[in-house]
C-alpha cells in the first residue's frame, strides 16, 4: 500500500507563512482525489506502514508551519514531499531569507526524519550561513561591532544544535550528527574544550570515521594537554588498519613521534609499534 496518500490542510490566510510548502502543493492537490478515493483503505494500510517508519511528527509539523496544518503522509509519497519541499528550500536559502528558510528546513525533517542528509545539511545553513545574513542585513561586517557577530554566532549555534539534538531522537548513536555538533562548537563558537569532548564521545562509536579520533588528539595538543593526547594516541594506533588508507595509521604514529620530542621522551621509552606478522606467520 506504499502509492497511498491522503492529505487534508487547513490554514489561516498568511501568504509569507506559505512560502515554504508552496512547491509541494500541487503534488498535494493532485493526489488528494485519489486519496479520498481510496479513503476505505486508508487504515489497515496506515497502522502498516506506522508499524515500520518513524514517527511523523505532526506537532512538530505544525510549528514549523506557525498554521494550523495537519498532514498525513504514507508510504513513497512520504519521501518524494519530503525532497519537494527540500528543493523549495534550497530555493528560499539562495535568497538569504533566514525565517523562511529555517521554518522550510524544520518542515523537511518533521515530514520524513529519516535522511541525514537532510538534519546534517539543514544544520550546516543554520550555523554557517544564517550569521553571515544577519551580519549582512545589520550593515555587514565593518559596520557590526564584534561583540553582535558573537552575538549572532552563539545564537545561531544554538539552534543548530539543538536541531541536531533532535535528529538524534531519530537516529540515537549516529556518529554523523555527534561529529557535527563537534563542528559547530569547533569552528562556528571557537570551544577547543567542549568540541574535544564530542569528537572523543563520536570515535568510540560503532561506525565512527577514524577522522574523530584524530582531531580529539589534535584538539587535546592545542589545549596543552600533551601528555593527555599522547597516552590516547598509543592506545588509538595499534587498533588501526594499516591496510586502510582513511584510518592514516601513518599520520598517527607521525604525530606520536613529534609528541614525544614535544615531551622529552628518552629514547628508550618511545613507543613501539607493534610488530608486523611475518608472512610465515601468517601462512595457513
Amino acid at each position: 500500500m506504499g502509492w497511498l496518500f491522503i492529505a487534508s490542510v487547513t490554514v489561516r490566510f498568511n501568504p509569507a507563512a506559505l512560502r515554504p510548502f508552496r512547491a509541494g502543493a500541487v503534488v498535494v492537490l493532485g493526489l488528494f482525489a485519489a486519496g479520498v478515493a481510496l479513503r476505505p483503505l486508508e487504515a489497515p494500510a496506515w497502522a502498516e506502514i506506522r508499524a515500520g517508519q518513524p514517527a511523523l511528527r505532526l506537532e512538530s509539523l505544525k510549528d514549523a508551519l506557525g498554521q494550523g496544518v495537519t498532514v498525513g503522509l504514507l508510504g513513497g509519497f512520504r519521501a518524494i514531499v519530503a525532497d519537494l519541499f527540500w528543493i523549495r528550500t534550497n530555493t528560499i536559502w539562495e535568497d538569504n531569507d533566514l525565517p523562511g528558510t529555517q521554518t522550510s528546513i524544520k518542515l523537511v525533517t518533521a515530514i520524513d526524519p529519516r535522511p541525514l542528509y537532510f538534519w546534517l545539511n539543514g544544520s550546516r545553513m543554520i550555523a554557517y550561513d544564517m550569521p553571515n545574513w544577519r551580519i549582512d542585513k545589520a550593515g555587514g561586517y565593518d559596520a557590526v561591532p564584534e561583540a553582535v557577530r558573537l552575538r549572532f554566532d552563539q545564537e545561531q549555534s544554538s539552534v543548530a544544535i539543538k536541531y541536531l539534538e533532535n535528529a538524534l531522537e531519530f537516529h540515537p548513536g549516529e556518529p554523523l550528527l555527534i561529529l557535527e555538533i563537534a563542528n559547530v562548537h569547533l569552528n562556528r563558537l571557537k570551544d577547543l574544550e567542549t568540541a574535544a569532548g564530542f569528537y572523543l564521545a563520536a570515535s568510540r562509536l560503532p561506525d565512527a570515521p577514524f577522522y574523530a579520533a584524530r582531531i580529539y588528539a589534535e584538539l587535546l595538543r592545542k589545549l596543552g594537554r600533551n601528555a593527555e593526547a599522547y597516552a590516547f594516541l598509543q592506545q588509538l594506533y595499534p587498533t588501526l588498519p594499516t591496510e586502510d588508507i582513511g584510518a592514516m595509521s601513518n599520520v598517527v604514529l607521525d604525530r606520536i613521534r613529534e609528541l614525544e620530542d614535544d615531551l622529552n621522551i628518552p629514547g628508550a621509552q618511545r613507543f613501539q609499534p607493534p610488530a608486523a606478522p611475518s608472512a610465515a606467520a601468517s601462512a595457513p
